[in-house]
């Protein structure tokens, strides 16, 4: 068995700089105050946040270290030069992957905002070394955790999207084996589309048997199987859809265009996994049979689904409890806020989704004022819920069929709604934030 050779080599941090030095920051080499500037951008970019603010990072750093600094920042890599006195410093540095974790990226915003305060007492040393620890944390939650939070989420997902309690609970232990799965891959370092096809058929298999084990226990009928799809959401890459489109309306083209790459690579692996499966299995995607609901019943369990498939996400990325828990209360406002819009008036889907994506971003900042949360750990989880997983898995399983025209609705459905959410959090952005009001 040959060894396996990483094919992205480690930065070793401490060695760029002069460990035995006791200099303040603020008054080290060009090449010492770079390295911590580049390092901090690239654990930020690491942990899923989007090109601006991975660049506002970098620019806190180095302002504190009273340096210049410009970036080009993409998905994986970021390229930055440093000034200072005439000098430049130039570095490409780059990630093996991506991931989302929204502890990290409140850690780092952390440190960077007590950057200034410390960089005249702490030596470049000193700073690498709180990094490392940075660097260095636990996820919070091991593999079947993550497989109870993907399954709570897909379990709501399934109502919201209109299925009844036999679906949910096939949805349930579909998407918990599928994220169990492909977490355990994630652990082994298995790449991306192996872990992606391996996760969706896991939880499309899972919930197969489900529903063949409802209908032996129940005399359950077939017309269950139409809840398949949801046991795969949990794989939807809102996250880098999210702040791709971000990073689009701020101009980061390279970054923007390269999250959404990605968000398509997977979305279209998982897509076509489950048309296979689908088609091994002779499932089809149909309609809900319609909940005898009373408005006031459903607007009620929408808000308590809500609430858990927002609250399940956020575990997903790695949130600490009481942030996933804001952000399900965010959540939980917000999409019953868009669904009883769709229900009740007349306005689009995709509409509606920005009214609900502009009201999640405007609780963000109103809660980021209070306690200081990043926005970004309370936004992407509140709207993930709100990207159209359905919409787009039916759109490629009818293309599979040639039914292009079918197809390319549910498509057409599923893009312009996904143009309205980052289209929602970015003009919440404008009328609250003045430094990503301006251009500058």
């Amino acid at each position: 068995m040959s060894n396996f050779r990483k094919q992205h080599m480690t930065i070793h941090w401490h060695d760029i700089i002069d460990s035995e030095s006791s200099v303040p920051a603020v008054s080290a080499t060009l090449k010492e105050k770079a390295s911590l500037v580049g390092r901090v951008g690239l654990m930020m970019l690491g942990s899923g946040t989007g090109a601006w603010r991975v660049r506002a990072s970098m620019n806190k750093i180095a302002r504190a270290l009273n340096i210049g600094c410009n970036a080009d920042i993409g998905l994986l890599s970021i390229e930055f030069t440093c000034l200072e006195n005439g000098e430049t410093y130039t570095n490409a540095i780059s990630l093996n992957t991506t991931g989302v974790n929204t502890d990290k990226i409140n850690a780092m915003e952390s440190f960077t905002d007590g950057f200034a305060e410390r960089a005249g007492k702490y030596s470049a040393e000193q700073f690498h070394m709180i990094l490392d620890k940075i660097q260095d944390m636990p996820g919070n939650y091991k593999a079947l955790n993550l497989g109870l939070a993907s399954a709570l989420a897909c379990c709501a997902f399934t109502f919201l999207l209109g299925g009844g309690i036999i679906e949910m609970i096939c949805a349930f232990f579909g998407a918990g084996v599928g994220n169990f799965v492909r977490k355990k891959m994630l652990e082994k370092h298995i790449t991306l589309l192996a872990n992606v096809t391996v996760g969706v058929a896991s939880a499309c298999c899972t919930y197969m048997l489900c529903v063949k084990l409802a209908e032996l226990l129940t005399g359950a009928g077939e017309i269950h199987q139409a809840g398949y799809i949801c046991s795969m959401l949990f794989v939807i890459p809102g996250f880098p859809l999210i702040t791709g489109g971000i990073d689009l309306a701020k101009l980061d083209l390279r970054s923007g265009l390269e999250r959404i790459t990605y968000a398509i690579i997977i979305i279209t692996m998982a897509t076509m996994t489950g048309w296979v499966t689908a088609i091994l299995f002779r499932f089809a995607p149909a309609d809900f049979p319609a909940l005898e609901l009373s408005p006031l019943t459903l607007l009620l369990l929408r808000l308590v689904t809500s609430f858990c498939g927002v609250y399940g996400f956020s575990l997903m990325f790695n949130s600490p409890r009481h942030i996933a828990f804001t952000a399900g209360l965010i959540g939980m406002v917000t999409n019953t806020l868009r669904l009883e819009l769709i229900d009740f008036t007349s306005i689009p889907v995709s509409v509606a989704a920005f009214i609900g994506a502009l009201c999640a971003g405007l609780l963000a900042s109103a809660i980021k004022k209070l306690i200081g949360w990043p926005r970004i750990t309370l936004t992407v989880p509140s709207i993930v819920i709100m990207v159209p997983g359905m919409f787009m898995y039916k759109g490629i399983y009818y293309i599979g069929l040639n039914d292009i025209d079918t197809g390319g609705l549910w498509l057409t459905k599923a893009f312009l709604i996904v143009l309205a959410l980052p289209l929602g959090l970015i003009f919440a952005r404008i009328f609250t934030d003045n430094n990503f009001r301006k251009s500058s």
